[in-house]
């Protein structure tokens, strides 16, 4: 026999009021589907921008929105290893 737990009910649960999904802008650079070129611009745009004004500047929090919501996690990880070593093949 299957027992339930009670997790709360719809009295006990909040939702906040202001949820948005957070995805990426439009952006008219790239007005097509290819999300790829997106995706890698937006990562070495935050780069460049992180290198010359620091993470903290809202340009740079805007580009890190972009490629977080557009690349897949992996090449992320997989980009930031090749700068940590030295051999990211774009131009920052």
């Amino acid at each position: 026999m299957v027992k339930y737990t009670e997790l709360g009910n719809a009295a006990t649960l909040e939702t906040p009021i202001d949820l948005k999904p957070n995805t990426a802008p439009y952006d008219p650079r790239f007005p097509n589907q290819n999300q790829t070129r997106y995706c890698y611009t937006s990562f070495v745009d935050f780069q460049r921008c992180k290198k010359r004004h620091g993470e903290d500047y809202d340009a740079c929090k805007y580009f890190k929105k972009v490629y977080s919501a557009m690349c897949p996690n992996s090449w992320i990880t997989n980009w930031n290893d090749q700068i940590e070593n030295g051999n990211f093949p774009g131009n920052l």
